[in-house]
């Protein structure tokens, strides 16, 4: 495995689990990344969240639980060090990834290599996962360029401030989920709110859109963003109503000061087990640094705002994967690499960690001279590598989080003439789903035993 990711350590501890032995590659701290500030394993450099736990009516909550299932080291550690987050799963982020390390230290199995791998892996690898994420080194871009004859494999992605919970002022602010759903940490008020009226979200906006921002380098000029992940003055810039019907958008909320619905509200969710950090939900931005604290200072509650940490933007890799890469993830033009992770093009901490556990999979099949089977589509695993590995077109591909848009359609219920639609629809989805992945894992399981 090259990269000490998420995906490269789910990749590494699937492949144990199987009983192949396998050297996990980790080039920080020898070299480090802009995005990074640690050289633990499994470092989360943007958001806490894992996203939504309801595996009934949600994707990546649906993700989540057939990771359980097929025995996620992710996942596992995700549980441990979840922190109250609505009905989302948001970890600890130290904690989890303090985790993480360390069961991959203790697996027998595992060597962990502290080296940068400039260039392509040497040809006597003969088993090569390449899970090197978003922050992919220059010398092993410009391989993966030469090999696959792309000219660019470059996106911009960008991460949001991080505020101390006690410089928030809850004498405006409030504790409420949106619609006070529970979550799996147990509770219905897991947000912080700060509410703005519709002069103040104006104000905000345009100052948003005026403030100064950050210079690109030569070489970053002619890299996209990720639509998944725009920075929130690059949304501000493409409407002045665009951020209260995306990231501020008050719906299912309640300011107890006035029992009515604000006219937009900018959401804080616990970044930490203490407490003592909530990161600004959805405000990713390349504002400059004294920019971003004068103007994150104009929302109500957070004008004595204290910040641990302020966004920056990031380049991130990935590969044209349905061009490039086999149904088991390998590189059609040497197929002793695969990918994992990120830099196939799928989007999201838990979609990278799902690929690398596939990865994971089959590379220990292979070893073991095993058949490579991969989940159904009807999966969310599968339905997730059937999109990067051939469902998405190679000519305008960009990442993807996993959406119950990738899974093939349900039938219509017998005796009904009506198709199911809405929440019944997800509800049919994950129930094939979950039933088709245990059918999927149980000969896995009984030829590992």
């Amino acid at each position: 495995m090259i990269g000490g990711g998420l995906a490269g350590s789910e990749a590494a501890w699937q492949l144990a689990r199987a009983g192949v032995a396998a050297v996990l590659h980790e080039m920080r701290p020898v070299r480090g990344t802009d995005a990074h500030q640690t050289d633990s394993l499994a470092e989360l450099v943007c958001s806490n969240s894992f996203r939504s736990d309801d595996p009934q009516a949600n994707a990546v909550g649906l993700l989540h639980e057939e990771m359980r299932r097929a025995g996620s080291l992710i996942l596992r550690c995700g549980d441990a060090h979840k922190v109250p987050a609505g009905g989302a799963l948001a970890v600890d982020r130290h904690g989890f990834s303090a985790a993480v390390q360390a069961a991959i230290e203790a697996e027998p199995l595992i060597e962990i290599r502290r080296e940068e791998i400039a260039g392509a892996p040497p040809a006597d690898w003969t088993s090569v996962i390449v899970a090197t994420g978003p922050l992919t080194s220059p010398a092993l871009t410009q391989a993966i360029l030469d090999l696959t004859g792309e000219t660019n494999l470059a996106f911009f992605d960008a991460i949001a401030p991080i505020v101390h919970r006690d410089s928030i002022d809850m004498e405006i602010a409030w504790l409420q989920s949106r619609y006070d759903k529970v979550g799996p940490g147990g509770g219905d008020a897991d947000y912080v709110n700060c509410p703005l009226d519709r002069d103040g979200y104006y104000a905000f906006v345009d100052a948003l859109i005026a403030g100064e921002k950050s210079d690109f380098k030569e070489w970053e000029k002619d890299t996209p963003y990720f639509e998944g992940c725009l920075p929130i003055e690059v949304m501000a810039e493409r409407g002045r109503d665009t951020l209260a019907f995306g990231p501020m958008k008050p719906v299912g909320l309640t300011d107890p000061r006035t029992g009515k619905r604000p006219f937009a509200v900018v959401q804080l969710r616990q970044d930490n087990a203490l407490g003592t950090l909530y990161n600004i939900v959805g405000f990713q931005t390349k504002l400059k640094h004294g920019e971003q604290t004068r103007i994150f200072r104009m929302i109500p509650g957070l004008e004595k705002a204290e910040f641990a940490r302020l966004g920056g933007l990031h380049r991130n890799t990935f590969i044209n994967s349905p061009r490039l890469l086999d149904p088991t993830l390998r590189l059609n033009v040497q197929p002793r690499l695969r990918f994992a992770g990120q830099i196939t093009g799928c989007e999201g901490y838990v979609e990278s960690a799902a690929v690398g556990l596939m990865a994971g999979r089959f590379a220990a099949a292979e070893a073991l001279g095993r058949p490579i089977v991969a989940p159904p589509q009807t999966t969310a695993m599968g339905a997730l590598l059937g999109h990067i590995t051939g469902g998405a077109d190679g000519a305008t591909f960009q990442p993807m989080n996993v959406n119950f848009g990738l899974f093939p359609d349900v039938p219509t219920p017998a005796g009904s003439r009506r198709p199911l639609r809405g929440k019944d629809k997800k509800i049919a989805i994950s129930h094939r789903a979950l039933a088709d992945l245990d059918a999927w894992l149980s000969p896995a399981m009984a030829a590992a035993e």
